[in-house]
């Protein structure tokens, strides 16, 4: 057996053996790339913090159109919000947050919070499982990836590990996950670097190193090269505890430990953070968005139930780390994102709550989020079928692209080889790599300016006007339900105005949308045939 194949098909390894505060802690070391060239890695200190919503978050009981509210009402009128109850957003028309949010608006209207709407991917998935794959390696829908992004980065960073590691440049894990289970988004190419103990002898061989002799198989030098990796991470151990020991937390918003997982979580990443460690992710998660059922609590009112707490629960936990990272002194070098692996429907069920969906809002926050609204709000039929979804906006593999190269500082060339393709660039970010920035208010409003379709209603056919610069264009069309229907336009274009005709005689009548997408600006639009 190939140590490759040997590594893939053996349990996860790596995570650490004890507890901090209650709550167990996993390491996350970097993956072996048997064929990476050495190379100094990119000095920064910037650490990212990924927020894992499991289950599928209603995106549009989070952020609230509005501007479409009569429509969604008749579509979810079991389960949507009162107007009344709405958060209203500081210098924003037509949207606000869930009534449980009130922490996060008050982050959104001191500009510590960004939100992306419509995020997703094309031809999406509605099982948990191979959507969270998808989410956590950056794979197309119909690809499977057995690395995950962030352990592609790491791979990309710190290629010869564990040759080598810990050292004195890079002396702590390069990633932390606080919970007992390893995410497949630091999975790396030929290796998972997690290792669960689970009893005593395991856990004093890994502490003293005296194993028995490996046998004298065709196994024996992976088996080897497993107790090495183990080995290191004992020594990552105790620099983690050591971190927790000289590591504090100074704000005084955490609710009481035990009254909110998300919350307890976060506040080991910010004392970690303040001990010492170089780690640049951590994995958080938050469980329970899966609401096919009880969504809402109907005896309390449609802005109470399991959902309500939920996000109550995560905007209290937000609101309380950026609190203790400013007060730590530490909020220059730390940002967050928030994702779930799909959103759920338009229309509601009749169980009280909504069913898997496809794109839904994102998270950003932190110093150098640049705050506001990327994208605007979907727009919702007046005769909304149960299958209906909202339409993606922006790949979700285009906020992690944006991460990698406004956050970590990657080049362009590093960043497709880590996403496995290349994505479109997103001004998510202030300035922290020395990069131009984007106008992002330029951004939110330019494609209307760009992109129309004519006639709208039509019947056969309709052409679609779009203006493009000399640069790459893609012009996707999307069925309701998320589905690539056709791609139209995928190359450079020259500078001026152009035009495609969407053929559709052989399609349904209905809803369907159009994407245009021109280097950062990116517009979708509804369009109807009869």
């Amino acid at each position: 057996m190939k140590r490759r194949e040997f590594l893939r098909t053996s349990a996860p390894f790596t995570a650490l053996p004890f507890l901090m505060n209650g709550t167990p802690l996993t390491a996350l070391g970097k993956p072996d790339i048997m064929n990476a060239l050495s190379r100094a890695f990119v000095n920064t200190d910037h650490v990212l913090v990924l927020i894992q919503m499991n289950g599928g978050n209603d995106g549009l009981n989070t952020v609230i159109p509005v501007d479409q509210y009569t429509n969604l009402s008749k579509a979810r009128s079991n389960v949507m919000i009162p107007l009344a109850k709405v958060l209203i957003l500081d210098d924003v028309t037509g949207t606000g947050l869930h009534p449980s949010m009130t922490h996060m608006r008050t982050m959104f209207n001191e500009e510590k919070l960004g939100i992306i709407q419509g995020v997703g991917y094309p031809n999406p998935n509605y099982s948990h499982f191979r959507s969270t794959d998808i989410w956590n390696t950056a794979s197309d829908s119909n690809e499977v990836l057995y690395s995950g992004w962030v352990g592609r980065y790491l791979s990309n960073e710190f290629p010869n590990y564990p040759e080598g590691f810990p050292n004195a440049s890079m002396p702590d894990p390069l990633a932390l996950q606080v919970g007992s289970v390893v995410s497949t988004v630091c999975q790396g190419v030929s290796v998972n670097m997690g290792m669960a103990i689970s009893d005593p002898t395991a856990y004093y061989a890994l502490i003293t190193g005296n194993y028995t002799d490996s046998p004298s198989t065709k196994a024996g030098k992976e088996l080897d090269y497993v107790r090495k990796v183990a080995e290191q991470s004992n020594a990552y151990g105790l620099v983690v505890k050591a971190a927790g020991e000289k590591g504090n937390n100074k704000s005084t918003k955490y609710p009481d430990p035990g009254t909110n997982r998300l919350s307890d979580q976060l506040k080991i990443v910010a004392q970690l953070i303040s001990g010492g460690l170089k780690t640049r992710i951590y994995v958080v998660n938050i469980n329970g968005f899966d609401t096919h059922a009880g969504q809402v609590d109907a005896t309390g009112g449609n802005e109470t139930g399991n959902h309500a707490r939920l996000l109550g629960w995560m905007s209290e936990a937000i609101d309380a780390f950026q609190d203790d990272l400013e007060q730590l002194g530490l909020d220059e070098r730390v940002m967050g994102l928030t994702y779930s692996e799909f959103g759920r429907r338009i229309k509601s069920n009749f169980s009280l709550g909504t069913d898997h969906g496809a794109a839904a809002p994102m998270f950003l926050f932190g110093k150098n989020v640049k705050p506001g609204i990327l994208g605007s709000n979907p727009t919702i039929s007046s005769n909304v079928e149960v299958n209906d979804n909202l339409p993606m906006q922006y790949d979700f593999r285009s906020v992690y692209a944006s991460v990698l190269k406004d956050w970590f500082c990657l080049d362009d060339t590093e960043v497709d080889s880590v996403m496995t393709k290349t994505h479109q660039q997103l001004p998510l970010l202030e300035d922290t790599c020395n990069t131009s920035s984007t106008d992002r208010a330029k951004m939110r409003t330019a494609g209307d300016a760009y992109v129309m379709n004519y006639p709208n209603p039509f019947v056969d056919s309709t052409t679609i006007r779009y203006e493009a610069d000399g640069t790459h264009v893609l012009i996707q069309i999307f069925s309701s339900q998320g589905q690539v229907i056709e791609t139209l336009v995928n190359s450079e274009i020259p500078n001026g105005e152009h035009e495609v005709v969407f053929n559709s005689s052989s399609l349904a009548s209905g809803t369907y949308y159009y994407r245009y997408q021109r280097g950062s600006f990116q517009q979708t639009k509804a369009m109807i045939k009869q």
